[in-house]
C-alpha cells in the first residue's frame, strides 16, 4: 500500500492513480458481483492479456483494494475478491454505470 507521501495531493488524482485504468475498473465491476478466479476474469474481460490482468491484480492487491485467497487443494485454487476498501468503491462504479446508461440513451 502506498504511503500518504507517495500519493498525489489531489484526491481525484489519487483515485485515478489507484483505479484509473480501464481494466482495473472492469475487474472491480466483476468483483462487486462475487469472487472470481484468474481464468474466469481473463475469459470475461475480452481483450485483456494475461500480463495486464496479472499486473492489475497484483497492483490492486498491494493497494489493499482486493484480496487473494489461495486454497490448499490440488490443483491450487486462487480466488480474487474485493476487500472492504474495494467494496467501498461500489457507489463510484454505480455512478459510472448510471452515467454511461444515460449517455447511451441520449445518443440514440
Amino acid at each position: 500500500m502506498k504511503t500518504k507521501e507517495e500519493l498525489p495531493i489531489c484526491p481525484v488524482a489519487t483515485t485515478v492513480q489507484l483505479i484509473g485504468s480501464k481494466w482495473k475498473l472492469l475487474i472491480i465491476r466483476n468483483l462487486l458481483i462475487r469472487p472470481w478466479r484468474f481464468n474466469e476474469l481473463r475469459k470475461d474481460l475480452e481483450g485483456i492479456s494475461q500480463k495486464v490482468l496479472t499486473d492489475s491484480l497484483r497492483s490492486m492487491e498491494e493497494d489493499g483494494i482486493i484480496t487473494r485467497t489461495v486454497y490448499p487443494e490440488v490443483p491450487p485454487r486462487v480466488e480474487y475478491a474485493l476487500s472492504e476498501l474495494g467494496k467501498s468503491m461500489r457507489p463510484i462504479i454505480a455512478a459510472m454505470e448510471q452515467w454511461g446508461s444515460a449517455y447511451k440513451e441520449g445518443r440514440q
